[in-house]
């Protein structure tokens, strides 16, 4: 009998929870240990932002759901994994054994890393449901009394597609309003051009995201290194190719939404040999930990390298599909090792996003993620805009389920009109 630990009951947590459990042995035990007794679907905070969505329908708690699965649920956060003698310490003092741990906790959000940034500083986030709901009460105030907007991401973060979504999100909304005419936007960014999107690039992002942006009328600064934000201005310090300083400004605001750059969380930060500087988690090919072979990891907490060395540093998003593809890879492998044999599947590291503009929307295919590619494309359309709002819907119903099937495969795929990857 084999005790099988998810540490996170997101994206990553949940379906690899039910995957687990799936493949577990009759005689097995699967835990879902969370910081939180509530499942987000998170690429619907952008909407959540602007009062397009509530809380209620883009969230749902977890443990009736898993219980119904036979999975047990603790909701307690993780106070310090302790790898060598395969224990968890929860924040409440509990101490949780475990034979195989599955760390699927996303990321530690460091606003600390720039003064100022963040819920708690002077700028909005979409990362969290509860930030997003804090950014729409806000916004209210703000649409009563308009004025500059600059939104983005600073220095080395690594998911770029909801800085997108919201600035183009908040554009259509202010036009709704019809009160677009009083609000300047500014687009600030560590990417060294509009639609490196951390990936060097899918397709003709570079000319399409900048075609979208001047027909909104949206202003942008790349190469972009946020230096401090203080209430109503931020401070940004533009750079060149060569990395030496081009220009500085002194950007005024009456609202801004910046993306952070992502660390791993306290629990896991420093380990020798399960993270990296910045606290990811290192896996090998099949998902396991090179040191700690029965700690395997998926989704955002992974630590994959920057597709390119870029005068500011950018980091390498995970998309849903490369998450969901980490799931099933490590559910087989940990049954694989529960059978005594080695480790056999490998997750596909391809890049697959729908991405929401309010009215419109762009999708995007990076097969592999790294260039050179075999597949690379990117292309814009209300059918995404529309294809995004039934996703929404389909996912979270599935989660409900507990279902095992590749979501993003059979959905999203199915939307840009392509059968399967290979």
């Amino acid at each position: 009998m084999a005790h099988i630990v998810i540490l996170g009951a997101g994206i990553g947590g949940m379906p690899m929870a039910y995957e687990m459990k799936e493949l577990a042995r009759k005689e097995d035990t699967v835990t879902v240990i969370s910081n939180t007794d509530t499942f987000q679907f998170t690429p619907s905070n952008p909407w959540v932002g602007v009062n397009w969505r509530s809380r209620e329908e883009v969230t749902f708690p977890v443990a009736p759901y898993l219980e119904k699965k036979g999975i047990n649920f603790i909701p307690h956060g993780a106070k310090r994994l302790h790898p060598d003698q395969n224990q968890i310490e929860l924040v409440d003092g509990q101490i949780i054994n475990y034979d195989y741990l599955v760390i699927a906790t996303g990321p530690k959000l460091a606003f600390d890393e720039v003064p100022g940034l963040g819920p708690q500083g002077h700028t909005h986030s979409v990362c969290h449901v509860d930030h997003a709901e804090k950014s729409s009460n806000e916004w209210e105030h703000f649409c009563a009394a308009p004025g500059p907007i600059v939104v983005g991401a600073v220095q080395g973060a690594s998911c770029y597609g909801p800085a997108y979504e919201y600035a183009f999100i908040m554009e259509t909304d202010l036009r709704k309003r019809k009160i677009r005419d009083k609000v300047p936007m500014t687009f600030v960014t560590a990417e060294p051009y509009i639609g490196h999107l951390g990936l060097g690039g899918v397709g003709d992002s570079k000319g399409m995201l900048e075609s979208s942006m001047r027909d909104r009328h949206i202003k942008w600064i790349c190469n972009a290194k946020v230096t401090k934000v203080e209430a109503g201005k931020m401070f940004v310090t533009e750079h060149n190719a060569d990395g030496s300083v081009k220009k500085e400004h002194e950007l005024p605001f009456g609202y801004s939404m910046m993306l952070p750059a992502f660390k791993g969380i306290d629990a896991v930060f420093g380990i020798e040999g399960l993270t990296n500087p910045r606290g990811f988690i290192i896996a090998d090919p099949y998902q396991r930990n090179p040191k700690y072979n029965n700690i395997y990891s998926v989704g955002v907490c992974v630590a994959i390298p920057p597709v390119e060395v870029t005068p500011v540093p950018t980091g390498t998003p995970k998309t849903g599909y490369m998450i969901e593809s980490m799931v099933t890879a490590t559910a087989h492998n940990i049954r694989s090792a529960l059978d005594g044999k080695e480790p056999t599947e490998k997750a596909t590291w391809n890049a697959i996003c729908l991405a929401d503009f309010g009215d419109t929307g762009a999708a995007f295919v990076a097969l592999p993620q790294i260039p050179p590619r075999n597949v690379n494309w990117f292309k814009e359309g209300k059918w995404v805009h529309l294809a995004k709002i039934a996703f929404e819907k389909y996912f979270i119903r599935k989660m409900k389920k507990g279902t095992t099937e590749p979501i993003y495969e059979k959905y999203v795929l199915g939307a840009m009109g392509i059968k399967k990857l290979k």
